[in-house]
This record gives C-alpha cells, sequence and structure tokens, in this order.
C-alpha cells in the first residue's frame, strides 16, 4: 500500500493515517521529521538543507525528493508507505513522479471551511498537561477551566480563527490544485497513475475510518 493523504488542516488526517499505518504496517513518511534527522546525521542533503534553513530560506522540492527517495530505500518501506504532508504543490508532485515514486491511491479526506473552523477555533488546551476540550463537542464541567485543576484554559494561537482562515486559504491555493491533478491522470487510464479516492470527513472517527479502509479496498 502506497498513498497520499489530501485534506485541509483539521480534516483528521492525522488520525486516519494512524487507522492506514497500523493496518498495513507501512510507515507514515513525513518530510518535516526527514529533515529533521537528516540535518542531525549530516548526510550530504541534509547539510544542503541546513544551509538553506539556517539563511532563512525554503528548503528546494529537488532536495526534499531526494530525501524521500532515500527514505524509501530504507526496509520498513517495502510493503509501501504514507506520504504525510507531501507533495504539497503541483511542482512537488511532478518531481516525485519524475523521481518514479510509486503510487497505489490518492485519499482526500474532504471538510467544508465551516466545519475546520468550527473544529479548530473551537479547541481549548490545559497548558501544563496537554488535556484538550472543544467548547461545543467537549466542553469542561467549567468554562475556560480545566476539569481537575481548575486553572485556565488557553486557545492556541493556531487555533485562533484568523489563523486556521489563513491556512485553509493557503491549502486551497497551494495544495487543493493536487486533487485535480491526480484525478485527471487516473482519468487518462495511465497504468502508473494511482487510484484516487474522496472520503466524507464528517462524522465519527469510526465512521471515516471505515469509509477509509472501504475506499481502499476498491
Amino acid at each position: 500500500m502506497r498513498l497520499v493523504l489530501l485534506g485541509p488542516p483539521g480534516a483528521g488526517k492525522g488520525t486516519q493515517a494512524g487507522f492506514i499505518r497500523d493496518a498495513y504496517g507501512i510507515p507514515q513518511i513525513s518530510t518535516g521529521d526527514m529533515l529533521r534527522a537528516a540535518v542531525k546525521s549530516g548526510t550530504p542533503l541534509g547539510l544542503a538543507a541546513k544551509k538553506v534553513m539556517d539563511a532563512g530560506g525554503l528548503v528546494s522540492d529537488d532536495i526534499i525528493v531526494g530525501l524521500v527517495s532515500d527514505r524509501l530505500r530504507e526496509p520498513d518501506c517495502r510493503s509501501g508507505y504514507l506520504f504525510d504532508g507531501f507533495p504539497r504543490t503541483i511542482p512537488q508532485a511532478d518531481a516525485l513522479l519524475n523521481a518514479g515514486v510509486a503510487l497505489d491511491y490518492v485519499l482526500e479526506i474532504d471538510v467544508p471551511d465551516a466545519a475546520i473552523v468550527e473544529r479548530m477555533s473551537g479547541r481549548r488546551v490545559h497548558p501544563a498537561s496537554g488535556r484538550t476540550y472543544h467548547v461545543k463537542y467537549n466542553p469542561p464541567k467549567v468554562p475556560d477551566r480545566d476539569d481537575l485543576t481548575g486553572e485556565p484554559l488557553i486557545q492556541r494561537e493556531d487555533d485562533r480563527e484568523e489563523t486556521v482562515r489563513k491556512r485553509l486559504a493557503v491549502y486551497h491555493e497551494q495544495t487543493e490544485p493536487l486533487i485535480a491533478y491526480y484525478k485527471e491522470w487516473a482519468a487518462t487510464g495511465d497504468p502508473q497513475a494511482p487510484k484516487y479516492r474522496k472520503v466524507d470527513g464528517l462524522g465519527s472517527v469510526e465512521a471515516i475510518r471505515d469509509a477509509v479502509f472501504a475506499a481502499l479496498r476498491s
């Protein structure tokens, strides 16, 4: 099983990725984790990435795809892999294709913007313990207070509505075009094209999980 998981921030990709990873026994490949590991180990690509990052720049797609190609040669990728947060753009998808990286499925978890904003902006956190609440779906017993300690809850900067809307705008501009990219490729009948599947990301975690596995069997 070799797949890319797509969907907006807050769509629940991380939760579903965990189910897929465990069910198929495949690694969840994060470009962020790979970058940190390559920099730490001092590989040629890691050193090149560190030089760019130290200068405040963005690591090029060539370096990222090089890291991906190196990662896929490791033994745990023999049965497949799940890409987490990659590719993010059309040029990255093109680079992945040109590097000969095979994919079986591209799975989109579809959640409307309004639901994403409600999910994320309603979250509250107890900083000391990491316990999380939601003002609508999992409210604390006392508003804005942790159930166990009574200490104040906070809203993380990433969860503020204006921040969530900015992240969604970036997703729609940069990453959402990948959906059309993979749908159109699949429609060509190219045997190398991954199957494109779309799952409704509204509902219980279990219902979405069942829909995901049904999609990956179709």
